[in-house]
């Protein structure tokens, strides 16, 4: 067996991160970009990232194969060239990105999006047809912010959630979009040196409780009424941009 993190105060972050997380993959999206800053409240944000990512892709074979049918292949198409775009751009800056200035961008696109579509009365507006462009920008900083700190959900709500897309082709195209992502960060994190033996073997054991939280997490969504869902998102997505800036801001300033 490959060694593991035996630190108690590790599993009391990382026991609630990766459940989070599993809920997340299985349709509360809102809820991923809360896990790594618990985890990093532990160990760096460089190596909560590494563990993270073995058991956010057995998360996503889980959520892909129950939302399998479920999904929007016009946004995937325009969104994921985006994604590899912001990949490849975490990639060449991760040596130099501060990960405080990551979170507090990602909690001030999340705060900004959820004011200016709650004035809009987007849960019971119109829905808006999502566009190329601003497709292909909003997949470029989800890629980018996902390969940083694993915080690629904002940005992918801001182009996705006012097409009010039916809720389980929601989870399913965020299912996918993420899916793809995480595989393509894999090569970049290796050549980066942010895999190690203990990594793996921590992530290994967290895997049975990963499987758990995701399967609790499609179980639900199927569960709740669009309205329902939208609300809870939508709030979830603010609670997590205050988070966000209440842990960057003072160490940025």
């Amino acid at each position: 067996m490959p060694p593991v993190i035996t630190d108690p105060l590790f599993y009391l972050a990382a026991i609630p991160a990766v459940f989070l997380m599993g809920l997340s993959k299985g349709g509360f999206s809102g809820l991923s970009v809360i896990a790594i800053p618990l985890l990093a409240l532990v160990v760096s944000p460089v190596k909560a990232a590494a563990l993270m990512l073995p058991i956010l892709i057995v998360q996503d074979m889980v959520s892909t194969w129950a939302f399998r049918h479920d999904f929007d292949f016009r946004n995937l198409a325009i969104m994921l060239p985006g994604s590899a775009l912001g990949i490849f751009i975490g990639w060449l800056m991760a040596a130099h990105v501060s990960d405080d200035l990551v979170k507090m961008g990602v909690g001030v696109i999340s705060i900004g999006f959820v004011i200016v579509y709650w004035r809009k009365r987007a849960l019971t507006g119109e829905p808006i047809k999502g566009k190329i462009g601003p497709g292909f920008f909003w997949g470029t900083v989800a890629g980018f912010t996902s390969f940083v700190a694993h915080a690629g959900g904002p940005p992918f709500q801001v182009h996705v959630m006012p097409q009010r897309l039916a809720p389980q082709t929601y989870v399913g195209t965020s299912t996918w979009f993420f899916t793809l992502t995480n595989l393509a960060k894999v090569i970049p994190y290796f050549l980066l040196g942010q895999f190690s033996t203990e990594n793996f073997g921590t992530s290994f054991a967290l895997f049975p409780l990963a499987l758990v939280a995701t399967l609790a997490g499609v179980w639900l969504i199927r569960r709740i009424a669009a309205e329902k869902f939208y609300t809870l998102i939508y709030t979830l997505t603010f609670l997590v941009g205050i988070k966000l800036l209440w842990d960057s801001v003072p160490q940025l300033f």
